[in-house]
């Protein structure tokens, strides 16, 4: 069964940042809605890759970060594949998008999501079939 959306790094940053405010708030909401109904939510190898730096630099000690990727991982986790790498080219060159924003569109097409949740990508915009929703729109109004 594929997820129905698919969390970039910035959400579970937020989810994980006690000094985040409103933007936690939200963002922990929807990391629980992903634990309420598992497999709902998707997230890929580069997204826990992006999570474990984040966390260090924001002072979480390695063994805390390592805790919190490994429960993570408990959740549809999509692989880098070379065959993902491809897709995130085609990507990257029909959107004009980086190399790495690409690559998380790739992995949520991979994972079977309709909606990529993200603050870093055009809220609104759907990249072939994958819309982007950005939650924290009516937080910074």
């Amino acid at each position: 069964m594929p997820a129905e959306v698919f969390l970039d790094t910035n959400i579970l940053v937020y989810a994980y940042d006690v000094d985040a405010g409103e933007k936690r708030a939200i963002a922990l909401g929807l990391v629980e809605r992903g634990w309420l109904d598992r497999g709902s939510s998707a997230v890929s190898v580069q997204v826990l890759q992006e999570l474990y730096v984040n966390l260090l630099r924001k002072g979480r000690t390695h063994d805390e970060a390592a805790v919190i990727l490994e429960d993570l991982s408990l959740w549809p986790v999509v692989e880098n594949t070379l065959p993902m790498l491809r897709t995130a080219l085609e990507v990257k060159e029909r959107w004009q998008t980086s190399l790495w924003d690409a690559l998380i569109i790739a992995a949520a097409r991979e994972a079977g999501a309709t909606i990529l949740i993200s603050e870093d990508l055009n809220h609104g915009q759907d990249y072939g079939g994958v819309r982007i929703q950005n939650p924290f729109l009516s937080a910074d109004s």
